[in-house]
């Protein structure tokens, strides 16, 4: 049975001021939940769970037995993040991997400026994994990394692609000299352009593109062009972010 801490707990971590001071998130569903308990990269604190489920993955609870926490349909409903609950829920540690600036000089990270919508970066974060991106910078003013939401929307990519909240600018002085990249409607063909072995491509906010503070930055303007018989306005950004990407991975591994 929970108890009221724990439910009071729970129901905080909803919300990023208190996933900041207590320094834990929230996993949700059969798979993630499998996966983060697979994995040694981050620590996992808790898991509240049906007895169903613990029936059913029975190989996987001996290392997490002390931890475990049965649970009922209606009390998983009540700390649950998600309009229809899954059958077990798993509270970890926020990462705190120092900043490895030096992954700037040989291989490619993303940086989202000011991005909000949670599904957006969730899928960011999918399409870092898929194409081997080492890391993600999140802006201050992006949405959170780690909300329930962000984390669904991953489908896991958090346990493993390494994610840090940094203002462009202390990325730039951590890493100073290098490749900037990033798409804007007067740039270079990205399917004609040379681009770079290595460096940051950066990800505007949805409605207002790359924020002027960091197009200075750019040294790589590139523009995703419109088919001629396109009509779109604009290209989704997590879109556009899988398209830029096979691009930079193309011939690369």
């Amino acid at each position: 049975m929970l108890s009221h801490n724990q439910t009071k707990l729970l129901t905080a971590l909803q919300v990023k001021k208190y996933r900041q001071k207590y320094r834990k998130f929230m996993v949700e569903g059969d798979k993630m939940v499998a996966e983060l308990l697979a994995q040694q990269r981050v620590k996992v604190e808790a898991i509240f769970g049906l007895e169903r489920w613990a029936a059913d993955n029975a190989a996987l609870l001996p290392p997490v037995l002390k931890i475990f926490n049965p649970v009922s349909e209606a009390e998983l409903k009540k700390i649950s993040a998600l309009v229809t609950p899954n059958q077990v829920l798993a509270v970890a540690e926020l990462p705190e991997e120092p900043f490895a600036a030096d992954l700037l000089q040989r291989d490619f990270c993303l940086f989202l400026d000011g991005i909000q919508d949670p599904g957006n970066m969730g899928t960011m974060l999918r399409t870092a994994d898929w194409f081997g991106i080492p890391a993600v910078i999140c802006s201050p003013d992006s949405a959170d990394a780690f909300s329930p939401k962000v984390v669904q929307a991953s489908m896991g990519a958090f346990l493993r692609v390494k994610i840090w909240e940094m203002p462009f600018e202390n990325v730039m002085a951590r890493a100073p000299n290098t490749p900037v990249l990033g798409t804007v409607l007067e740039g270079e063909n990205l399917f004609e352009a040379q681009l770079p072995a290595h460096g940051l491509l950066v990800v505007g906010n949805e409605g207002r593109g790359i924020s002027p503070e960091v197009r200075k930055g750019l040294s790589h303007r590139l523009t995703i062009p419109r088919h001629p018989n396109g009509g779109a306005e604009s290209l989704n950004a997590a879109v556009a972010v899988g398209i830029v990407a096979a691009m930079l991975r193309r011939g690369r591994g």
